[in-house]
């Protein structure tokens, strides 16, 4: 089949990636004068299969308000009246309860996993570089309650098989040795060794080089301005350098997926998550991160990337808001300074921002999509890096009729519908 596939981040060149290995024609277009430069360009370095967790869980709601008195907060909310917020917002309030985290949270694992293992296969077969490591990562608790909030991820961990392991301070040190030189400042950890780190801008770009090499056509600096229906199939995409034609369609475009879809009558609810990022030098390779450090107070990543440290992380809900606020970029100087004192000079980082298409529920969209021939592949939100080859791997196999290795028809878009059902049949019972 020819596939057009519309994005050219990391989601959309995986998948690109692995259609072809299936042995489709594919096309992808994108916006950008190159991939990778929207969210996939300098996010937290992070494969945190094990990491994999919905921002919706219990006890987020009163978490969110003390949050906003903090000064160096993770979660800075500018409500507006979007439509596509408040779905959003009380999309996530409803998930905000255990039954439902361990759901999401038993969705998002596996996918997560095989995304790894699928990385994993990959680099073998080809010798990619991108900065890798396979050290794991740390999720650090500065306080008590922070740690003994930890046991619900455990719970749902030991369930699903993940390799974890609580840590003491001194075991965090073990871990992460320039952690020694700020003892004080935290009382243990959750560590996962099976996590990975490395850049993604890096691979992206690597993997499009291959994937160029089989024969993938890309084309950039070209603006999609929407979808072409005809009765239950899409005709094309309307570009602003003529209509693109295909057998089917895959549509990647991260945060602006719900924007290409709403047109032709698909009610995504997928919504921009603003996330921020600093790349500071290395000065001192001893006093830099093995791998990566999660500060769990304030939401922020800490990742040795070659000879960089990569500092990202905070969630602003401000639509697709372009700004880069000094406030942000002083949390995460903040952050960095505060555990990695002499791994680098913050204040000489680039600071960044971009947008992760985050779900109210916490898993992607992976799956067909009203159309005959149309696909989706996006609302990773902060773990599209983590999850691409997997959801990759799964939307070729889809396309390609064949069962993929896991279980992809809790990804699919028609989840939401069985939620709103669910929802209407509670609220009648009440009032009956």
């Amino acid at each position: 089949m020819k596939i057009i596939i519309l994005g050219g981040g990391v989601i959309g060149v995986t998948s690109a990636w692995y259609l072809a290995e299936a042995g489709h024609d594919v096309t992808v277009l994108d916006r950008q004068s190159g991939p990778a430069l929207e969210t996939s360009f300098a996010n937290a370095g992070e494969i945190s299969p094990g990491y994999a967790s919905p921002w919706a869980a219990p006890g987020i709601p009163t978490k969110a308000i003390k949050w906003m008195f903090m000064k160096h907060s993770p979660l800075l909310v500018r409500p507006t009246l979007d439509p596509g917020f408040w779905r959003f917002a009380f999309g996530m309030l409803r998930n905000c309860n255990a039954a439902a985290y361990e759901v999401n949270k038993s969705r998002m694992v596996p996918i997560a996993e095989y995304s790894r293992d699928m990385l994993r296969a990959l680099r073998a077969e080809t010798g990619i570089a991108y900065d890798e490591r396979e050290k794991g990562t740390l999720q650090l608790f500065r306080t008590e309650k922070l740690m003994g909030g930890a046991a619900k991820d455990v719970h749902v961990l030991s369930d699903l098989g993940v390799a974890h392991e609580l840590l003491d301070a001194e075991g965090c040190v073990k871990a992460e040795p320039a952690l020694a030189r700020v003892r004080e400042k935290f009382v243990g950890g959750l560590r996962l060794p099976g996590d990975e780190t490395g850049d993604c801008f890096k691979f992206t770009n690597a993997l499009r080089d291959l994937a160029a090499a089989r024969g993938v056509t890309f084309r950039y600096g070209v603006r999609i301005d929407g979808l072409i229906a005809n009765g239950d199939q899409l005709a094309g995409v309307a570009t602003d350098q003529g209509p693109v034609s295909g057998d089917a369609y895959v549509v990647a475009l991260g945060s602006y997926s719900p924007l290409a879809l709403k047109p032709v009558g698909i009610d995504l609810p997928v919504y921009p998550v603003k996330g921020y990022s600093l790349t500071v030098p290395i000065t001192d390779p001893a006093g830099a991160p093995e791998s990566t450090v999660m500060d769990e107070m304030h939401k922020v990543a800490i990742t040795r990337l070659g000879d960089r440290i990569r500092v990202g992380g905070m969630a602003e809900l401000n639509g697709y808001s372009k700004t880069l606020p000094a406030a942000r970029r002083a949390t995460l100087e903040h952050v960095v300074s505060d555990l990695y004192p002499d791994g680098g000079i913050a204040r000489t980082g680039t600071f960044w921002a971009g947008h992760r298409p985050m779900t109210p529920d916490g898993p992607p969209v992976i799956g067909r999509a009203k159309f005959s021939n149309l696909w989706l592949n996006t609302g990773h939100g902060t773990l599209g890096w983590t999850m691409a080859c997997g959801s990759g791997a799964v939307l070729a196999d889809l396309v390609s009729g064949r069962a993929p290795a896991i279980d992809a028809r809790p990804l699919g878009i028609d989840r939401y519908s069985a939620a709103a059902s669910t929802l209407v049949s509670n609220m009648k019972e009440i009032h009956s």
